[in-house]
């Protein structure tokens, strides 16, 4: 198994594997063509060419960044794979000098346990809330906004 950073022909790979999860209401969609916009924000972590798991750091301000997408495929789940995912774009987030971290999820355990902080929604810039705002689950989607300080 291998993480990597995306290649444009991973997309419809990884839509598939976020519309699996959307459908299921772990995650928000995402456009086939929002993912061929923002490939470069996504890592892959592959096993024998197939995609089992993904996430993305999306740049939000000078110190900021949110991890989106988080998924790894159910038949790999506890295994650890998505702890490697969340600390491979933290270390892309040190190396693009972010400070903080947040995510905003429905499964906010996970991240609790990697010592991601809940935080209220509204602390976060309004810059965010424009994609909230044009979200079919807005106001009461049911995610939970937490915040990690990267030392």
């Amino acid at each position: 198994m291998i993480i990597r950073p995306a290649k444009v022909n991973d997309t419809k790979q990884l839509y598939e594997i976020i519309e699996y999860y959307a459908n299921n209401k772990k995650m928000l969609h995402k456009s086939l063509n929002k993912l061929y916009e923002n490939i470069q924000e996504f890592v892959v972590l592959e096993e024998k060419g197939k995609i089992i798991a993904c996430g993305a750091l999306h740049v939000s301000w000078e110190d900021l960044a949110e991890i989106k997408s988080l998924a790894v495929l159910d038949e790999y789940q506890r295994q650890g794979l998505g702890r490697k995912i969340v600390y491979n774009l933290q270390e892309n987030a040190r190396m693009l000098g972010i400070t903080r971290i947040f995510v905003l999820s429905f499964s906010p355990e996970f991240f609790i346990k990697l010592g991601y902080k809940i935080i209220p929604k509204e602390t976060l810039p309004h810059k965010i809330w424009h994609e909230c705002v044009n979200c079919h689950l807005f106001p009461d989607c049911g995610e939970v906004a937490l915040s990690l300080t990267l030392q």
